[in-house]
């Protein structure tokens, strides 16, 4: 899982460099996690959230979003974009690993209140490794951008 996690940390800085703002924040629901997002002027935005318990699991879930105002106010908006997922869990006496990894997408609205962000978005989801199955999560949130 370590490795995984670097990896994950080498992806986001990827980035972040490129971004033209970058926002971080919480979403509460299915799951609860640090959220992040890659605005970029012109091109695809990008959406990361990640969730974690470092003695038992890892998810983390990217989707590139195409975002459009609402009735002509740019501060409303709504957002959608295709995505995949993944997750590591460690299980068990002797640790044995377990994961997911599967395709997504996300839909939802924001609004923006100068460097404030509050959205919420619904994700599906279809696991095709470790079995395939399927679920709808999401949730609220909020992000401050930095950048």
């Amino acid at each position: 899982m370590t490795r995984f996690i670097l990896l994950f940390t080498f992806f986001i800085a990827t980035l972040a460099l490129s971004a033209q703002s970058v926002g971080i924040g919480a979403q509460f629901g299915d799951p609860t996690g640090l959220s992040l997002r890659f605005n970029r002027v012109g091109n695809l935005n990008y959406d990361v959230l990640a969730a974690w318990d470092f003695d038992d699991y890892f998810f983390v879930n990217v989707h590139g979003l195409w975002e459009h105002s609402l009735a002509n106010e740019p501060r409303m908006n709504y957002f959608y974009g295709p995505g995949a997922f993944i997750g590591v869990r460690e299980r068990g006496r002797w640790r044995d690993n377990a994961g997911a990894f599967g395709i997504s997408g996300t839909v939802g609205l924001n609004i923006y209140i100068k460097k404030l962000e509050i959205f919420a978005q619904i994700t599906p989801r279809l696991a095709i490794i470790e079995r395939t199955d399927g679920n709808i999560g999401g949730g609220v949130g909020v992000r401050f951008y930095v950048k």
